[in-house]
């Protein structure tokens, strides 16, 4: 019988993140994941490291991740391929620039001023080849990108080292209260821990119903390309809100281009079926906003598989039914960046019983009012 002090459900980056913070912590956590670490949603996404155009109940946490992305190589031994030459959100029109002036004003009334309005000046300085038609948007200077997998992969070696076991390719099949204590049952057998995290992503749901919580999870499979090698033009990440859009370069010269548009995902299946029509959508807004990219070509295209709830937000926290449940997921195609920060939230969470991080507004028993 193997024990625990908390066991970790799931291996993306917020499963490995909570691991390390919990072994830095001096607890023994023991994660478990049904693949290997970063197999869906956090090895295969765009990497974008951003706190813009959150909303407003993931802020907090989006700013305390960024402290830790900008001395990420102290935490982890590996600087992840993270640059930090800002994020871009582009306004295709005057009305679009109008509703992020307002956004950026009330952001600067709750206390946040790290979302600055750009005019049409400054957002050539920092994006030469965006379209003329464009009349300005938003900046977060402090932004930036990362190598997905390779984070993901850093996380898991250095909670590893820290004290942490990982166990992958065993699947979770049940969850039990034994006494004082919380029986994982797993393919490889059981776990026993007073505590465990329900950070499994797409397959979070069926985690959270077993303890009498069902929540609206839609399984999704954002898709992304990347596009033959062109000289370098940007180093801004780019974002757009009205068509979906987000775009970067890579040091070695191609493109990722995402953005939003969904495959369609078997999650039990583990793969993906790829909607050409939708990439060939994302293809011609590159095509018209950037026209410096008119001659490359598409390489590949790919999908990951991951969790989106209807609020678009994630549900982070203790459960409303099970004491010593805490849920970590649902990060609807923008959990990348919080990854660091909500691994340490979570980690304070478990072992004090408070966190100096709000989560307001993020628990689970928002799903089950009224």
């Amino acid at each position: 019988m193997r024990t625990a002090d908390v066991v970790v459900i799931g291996g993306g980056i917020h499963g490995c993140s909570t691991a390390l913070h919990l072994a830095l912590r001096g607890l023994k956590p023991i994660l478990v994941e049904k693949d290997y670490a970063g197999r869906h949603a956090s090895g295969v996404n765009a990497g974008g490291v951003r706190q813009l155009a959150r909303h407003v109940a993931e802020i907090p946490l989006s700013i305390s991740s960024m402290a830790i992305w900008e001395h990420i190589e102290d935490l982890v031994g590996d600087d992840c391929g993270f640059d930090s030459h800002g994020t871009v959100l582009v306004a295709e029109s005057e009305e679009e620039l109008a509703g992020f002036r307002a956004r950026v004003d009330e952001l600067r009334l709750r206390g946040f001023t790290y979302e600055e309005l750009i005019d049409r000046a400054e957002l050539k300085r920092l994006v030469p080849a965006v379209s003329d038609h464009c009349p300005g948007g938003v900046v977060s200077r402090r932004d930036g990108a990362a190598d997905p997998f390779r984070t993901t992969q850093a996380f898991r070696r250095r909670a590893i080292e820290k004290g942490a076991e990982v166990i992958e390719g065993v699947r979770v099949t049940s969850l039990s209260r034994a006494g004082t204590v919380w029986r994982v049952e797993t393919s490889d057998g059981p776990i026993e821990a007073p505590k465990v995290v329900n950070a499994a992503g797409a397959w979070a749901d069926r985690i959270a119903a077993q303890l009498g919580e069902p929540v609206p999870l839609e399984v999704i499979a954002p898709m992304l390309m990347v596009s033959s090698r062109v000289p370098p033009f940007i180093q801004p990440v780019v974002i757009l809100r009205g068509r979906k859009l987000s775009f970067k370069q890579l040091a070695n010269g191609t493109v990722v281009i995402g953005g939003g548009h969904l495959a369609t995902p078997f999650r039990d299946e583990n793969r993906t079926v790829l909607d050409w029509s939708k990439l060939t959508t994302s293809a011609r807004t590159v095509w018209e906003l950037f026209p410096v990219m008119r001659e490359a070509t598409i390489v590949r295209g790919w999908a990951g598989i991951e969790a989106r709830m209807p609020d678009d937000i994630p549900v982070i926290g203790p459960s409303s039914t099970s004491e010593g449940i805490y849920h970590q997921f649902g990060f609807s195609a923008h959990g990348f960046q919080l990854g660091p920060g909500t691994g340490a939230m979570m980690a304070e969470l478990i072992a004090t019983g408070a966190s100096n991080v709000p989560i307001d507004g993020l628990g689970i028993a928002r799903f089950s009012r009224g």
